[in-house]
C-alpha cells in the first residue's frame, strides 16, 4: 500500500490543523491515499474532548479546543508531532492507536529506550514517565490528530497545564532520558520508517500539501 509522507517543518498549529482536516476530507472521498503528516509547532496548548477545567488555566500562548480525544496537552519546539490521516477500512480505532504506539516504541528503542504501554493511558511510557502522548479523532472512518513525541522538548512548559490530567513532572523526553539533545530530523526519519513498517505503507514525500 502506498501513501504520502508530508513534512511540514515548523508550522503554526492552526494552519496545520486546517491541512489535516482538508486531507481527512479528501481521504474520505478517495482523492488522496493514507498520509503521515509530521510537524513541529511553536508553543501552543490544545484541549481535547475530555479536558477537565481544573487541568487548564488561561495562558499567554495560543490555545485551541479540538476534536481529538484526551485532555489538555502542550506542543512546542523540540517535540515531534505526527498526524496520520488514515482510512480505517476495518473501523478498528484501537488497532490504529496500537500501531501508533508500536511505531514510537520501535523508534525510541533505536536510542536504547524501553518504551511501554500502560493500560488505560494511551501513549508511551518509560519507567513511570510519559514520553509520548496520543489523541486521535475520526471522521467518516478517517483518522486525524495523532501523537506527540517529546524529543528535545523544554518540559517546563507542561507546568502550564496538567497534561492529560497528570502531574507535569510525569512528562519526560528523549533528551532527558539520554542526557543530551538528539538530532531532531533523525528522529523524524526513524518515526516515518517505523510507522511505514508497522502499517505496511510505502511512503513517498509529498510537498504541495494543499494541491494533493
Amino acid at each position: 500500500m502506498s501513501g504520502y509522507l508530508i513534512d511540514l517543518g515548523t508550522m503554526q498549529y492552526g494552519e496545520a490543523l486546517e491541512i489535516q482536516r482538508d486531507l481527512a476530507a479528501k481521504r474520505a472521498k478517495g482523492e488522496v491515499p493514507d498520509s503521515l503528516v509530521l510537524v513541529e509547532h511553536p508553543h501552543v496548548i490544545t484541549l481535547g474532548r475530555k479536558t477537565t477545567p481544573s487541568n487548564f488555566k488561561p495562558q499567554d500562548i495560543p490555545v485551541f479546543e479540538v476534536e481529538r480525544g484526551g485532555d489538555a496537552t502542550y506542543h512546542g519546539p523540540g517535540q515531534l508531532v505526527g498526524y496520520p490521516v488514515v482510512l480505517l477500512g476495518d473501523h478498528d480505532i484501537h488497532r490504529h492507536v496500537r500501531n501508533l504506539e508500536e511505531a514510537i516504541i520501535r523508534t525510541v528503542g533505536e536510542y536504547g529506550i524501553l518504551g511501554e504501554r500502560v493500560a488505560g493511558h494511551p501513549g508511551i511510557w518509560v519507567g513511570g514517565k510519559k514520553l509520548a502522548s496520543i489523541g486521535v479523532a475520526v471522521t467518516d472512518w478517517v483518522t486525524y490528530h495523532g501523537f506527540a513525541l517529546n524529543v528535545n522538548t523544554d518540559l517546563s512548559y507542561f507546568e502550564l497545564i496538567r497534561p492529560c490530567g497528570l502531574d507535569p513532572s510525569t512528562m519526560t523526553s528523549i533528551m532527558k532520558l539520554k542526557g543530551g539533545a538528539v538530532p531532531f530530523d533523525e528522529v523524524k526519519g526513524r518515526v516515518a520508517r517505523q510507522w511505514s513498517a508497522v502499517t505496511g505503507t510505502h511512503l513517498t514525500h509529498q510537498r504541495l500539501v494543499r494541491n494533493v
